[in-house]
C-alpha cells in the first residue's frame, strides 16, 4: 500500500520539508469523509444533538390561528378610527385554548388573554393598560391605539408546507421546541458515527494502578473518550496496546472492521518501537503522515478497509489540537452534518506570542475583558505540547496561520472558542 515519504516527524521539529500544510490536510480529510448513508427514526427528545437525515416540512401553520399578542380587549379596528374615547360593552372573555364562541359587533369588545384566538368580527387588540374599566360590562378605550395592533397572524412564524429544517442540521434545544410546536413526534436522523480508539506504549499505566519506574498514566485515552462523547459518537474503547507489531496490527484490523473511524494515540513518530505507521501502511493506505502544525506535526491520516484512520501524536495537547482541527471535522462530515469546519473570529490579543515561520500554530488562550471592559484573548502561558494544563486553563484556540509572524499585544488574531468545538 502507498505510504508518503515524509520522514519521521516529531512535535518538537521546527521544520519538516515533507510536511503537508494545515489547509491541504483539512482538504484531504474533507474529500475522504462523505456522509454515511444509514439513518434511523427516533422520538423527538431522543433526537437531541443528532443530525437530520431529511428535510422537515411544516404540517401546520404556527400559530395555527390569529391570536392576541397581549392581554387586553379584542375589537373591530373601526372603533379606533375616531378621535374620542369610545366606551364598549364587554360581551365575554377569550382564553388561550378556550376561544370566545360568538362574534364581536359594533360597540362591543371581548376580554382576551395572550395567545387566545381572535374572535370573529375583531381585528385589533387594545392592551389592558390603554383601557379603563368602568364596570363589569363597560370599558373605555384610551387614546394612542390604532387598527390592527397586537395581532399575530396565522402562520406568522411558520407557514404550512414551509421547509423549516434542512437535512444536515444538528438538532439542539431550540429545534426540539420548534418541531414540538409543529406536532412532530419523530425524526429521521443520521446514525451515529462509530469510532474505535486505543493508546499505544509500554510506558502507559492504567488508572488505579501504582506507577512502575519509567511509567506514566494513560491520560490520552480518557481525553479522547471525553472529546468523542461530546461529538455524540458511538464509542468503542480498545484499551492500551503494547509496543508489539503483531498486537498493533491485530487491533487496527479489528477496529477497522467494527467502526467507521479508528484513532490511535502515540507510537506515530520516530522510536524503534513505533509500529503504527508500519502496520497501518500494511493494512491500508496512508494519505499523509506529517502536517506543518505546532503542536501536532506527526499526524498520520489514511484508510484501513472502509474505515478512516487517524494516528494522533502522543503528547497530550497535540492529541487535543489534532482531534479538534482534523478528527472532529471528519466526524461531522461522516455524520451528515452540512457545516463541519469551525469558524474563527478576529479578536485583539492582549499577550505577545512567539511564532515560527512556515507552519500553522494552534496556541491556547483565555477570553477575558481588559481594564476598559473590551473582550480580549490572552495566552495561557507555556505552550508546550505536553502541558495539558494549558488546555484545562484555556477556553479557546488562537490560530496563527503559516503566513503569520510573531504577535504583539494589540494585534488581531483568529480565535476558536472551545464551546464551538463541542
Amino acid at each position: 500500500m502507498h505510504q508518503p515519504e515524509t520522514g519521521s516527524p516529531s512535535c518538537q521539529d521546527e521544520k519538516d520539508p515533507g510536511a503537508l500544510s494545515y489547509a491541504a490536510a483539512q482538504e484531504i480529510i474533507r474529500r475522504q469523509s462523505p456522509p454515511l448513508p444509514a439513518s434511523e427514526t427516533l422520538p423527538l427528545r431522543s433526537a437531541l444533538r443528532r443530525v437530520l437525515a431529511q428535510a422537515v416540512i411544516a404540517p401546520v401553520n404556527v400559530p395555527a390561528h390569529r391570536n392576541s399578542a397581549m392581554d387586553g380587549y379584542a375589537l373591530a379596528g373601526r372603533e379606533l378610527a375616531g378621535q374620542g374615547e369610545p366606551v364598549l360593552r364587554v360581551i365575554g372573555t377569550a382564553w388561550a385554548g378556550k376561544p370566545f364562541a360568538g362574534a364581536v359587533g359594533a360597540g362591543e369588545c371581548v376580554r382576551i388573554m395572550t395567545g387566545a384566538k381572535i374572535p370573529e368580527g375583531a381585528d385589533s387588540v387594545v392592551i389592558q393598560e390603554r383601557a379603563q374599566v368602568l364596570d363589569e360590562t363597560l370599558v373605555r378605550i384610551l387614546p394612542g391605539n390604532s387598527p390592527g395592533q397586537n395581532i399575530r397572524a396565522a402562520g406568522e412564524d411558520i407557514r404550512e408546507g414551509q421547509t423549516v429544517l434542512e437535512p444536515g442540521r444538528r438538532i439542539g434545544p431550540a429545534q426540539i421546541g420548534l418541531l414540538a410546536s409543529l406536532g412532530i413526534a419523530e425524526l429521521r436522523v443520521k446514525r451515529r458515527v462509530r469510532v474505535a480508539f486505543f493508546s499505544t506504549g509500554d510506558e502507559l499505566c492504567s488508572l488505579g494502578q501504582p506507577l512502575a519506574e519509567g511509567q506514566i498514566y494513560d491520560s490520552n485515552r480518557h481525553t479522547l473518550y471525553g472529546m468523542l462523547a461530546e461529538q455524540g459518537t458511538e464509542i468503542l474503547d480498545l484499551g492500551v496496546i503494547p509496543d508489539d507489531r503483531g498486537a498493533i496490527t491485530q487491533v487496527l484490523r479489528e477496529g477497522a472492521a467494527a467502526a467507521d473511524v479508528v484513532i490511535s494515540t502515540g507510537g506515530a513518530s520516530v522510536g524503534e518501537a513505533d509500529y503504527i505507521a508500519e502496520a497501518s501502511a500494511q493494512l491500508g493506505e496512508i494519505l499523509f503522515s506529517s502536517v506543518a502544525l505546532k503542536p501536532g506535526r506527526p499526524l498520520t491520516f489514511g484508510r484501513i478497509a472502509d474505515a478512516l484512520f487517524f494516528a494522533l501524536p502522543g503528547n497530550p495537547v497535540a492529541v487535543m489540537v489534532t482531534f479538534y482541527q482534523f478528527v472532529r471535522p471528519a466526524l461531522r462530515l461522516l455524520g451528515g452534518e452540512a457545516d463541519s469546519f469551525t469558524p474563527r473570529f478576529p479578536l485583539v490579543c492582549g499577550s505577545r506570542l512567539r511564532k515560527a515561520a512556515n507552519r500553522t500554530e494552534v496556541q491556547r488562550g483565555v477570553l477575558k475583558p481588559d481594564p476598559s471592559g473590551e473582550l480580549r484573548v490572552y495566552s495561557t502561558g507555556h505552550q508546550g505540547s505536553g502541558v495539558l494544563s494549558s488546555m484545562s486553563e484555556g477556553d479557546c484556540f488562537i490560530i496563527l496561520d503559516e503566513s503569520d509572524g510573531p504577535v504583539d499585544s494589540g494585534d488581531l488574531v483568529a480565535v476558536q472558542p472551545f464551546e464551538l468545538l463541542r
